[in-house]
């Protein structure tokens, strides 16, 4: 599935476009607030002693008679960080989000960028640990090929707690699930910005997840918890959802806009390689 040849050369296909349209990066600006021996002028500073003379502007000496150094902008290598949704709420949509998750993935070590994996529901559970480097395309992707939905509520709030006692190196955290958390996303996400992360949301729904196809007296069991209830879904009801759920999307997209926190939503029906495609020629994951 995940590992198959076909399915691989597809990754590959949108790394050469990630390659032709960000220079390879998923993220815009990679540079880093400390100044070091990079390649673009930052300042300049006074010379003292031990420093690199190589550094030295003589130019600046020479009209001024002052010894000064040039500081240049480190390039950090970035870190992307994936929080796969993995609750049983994902079930239906569970293989188009790891499609998007392989693929940002699969750029993101190609690239040479530091990636780590997590599967998110009522708690974290790590499907890939901090690596880098193509060699590791095979052992992602298998990972996310074994793994499956567990769990019950997604903690969101709780998850994000127990991935920044994880990980203290800011990165790009993208968040790939449906967003219908019981406990909200406002919290969650504005925790990771509180930590300097960037942090881009993919949401992925699809029909089941927007529409209210039952009437009249039903039995509904959550898939994530379990409880039944039996309720009367008259074709109002059925509305209300519907507006609900639009109202709930709203939110979503509000957050983000206010937070300056990058969004695609996406159903299932489009292939998942237009779905990146998209992102990449909106420049990457960003805001």
């Amino acid at each position: 599935m995940l590992t198959d040849p076909a399915f691989i050369r597809r990754l590959d296909s949108l790394y050469l476009l990630a390659r032709k349209v960000l220079g390879g990066s998923l993220q815009a600006d990679r540079k880093s607030v400390q100044k070091g021996s990079g390649t673009t002028f930052a300042d300049y500073a006074e010379y003292y002693f031990g420093a690199d003379y190589r550094a030295i502007d003589w130019r600046v000496y020479g009209r001024f008679e002052s010894l000064v150094i040039k500081l240049f902008e480190l390039e950090e290598d970035a870190t992307i960080y994936l929080l796969l949704d993995s609750s049983r709420s994902m079930e239906t949509k569970f293989l188009y989000a790891r499609k998007l998750a392989a693929a940002l993935g699969y750029i993101a070590l190609r690239n040479l960028d530091r990636l780590a994996v997590y599967a998110m529901a009522d708690t974290l559970e790590p499907l890939l640990d901090a690596c880098r480097g193509g060699a590791k395309t095979l052992q992602f992707l298998r990972a996310l090929e074994r793994a499956d939905t567990f769990g019950g509520d997604t903690q969101f709030n709780a998850c994000t707690r127990l991935f920044q006692a994880r990980h203290r190196r800011r990165g790009l955290v993208i968040v790939v699930s449906d967003f219908l958390f019981p406990g909200g996303f406002d919290e969650g996400l504005h925790y990771l910005q509180f930590n300097k992360h960037e942090v881009y949301c993919l949401q992925v729904q699809d029909r089941r997840d927007t529409q209210c196809d039952w009437k009249g007296d039903v039995e509904l069991e959550c898939v994530e918890t379990g409880r039944r209830r039996r309720v009367t879904v008259s074709p109002s009801d059925a509305r209300r959802y519907h507006q609900a759920v639009l109202d709930w999307n709203d939110r979503l997209r509000s957050c983000c806009a206010r937070c300056g926190i990058g969004l695609t939503s996406t159903s299932t029906e489009p292939p998942f390689e237009s779905v990146i495609q998209d992102m990449l020629r909106r420049g990457g994951l960003v805001a």
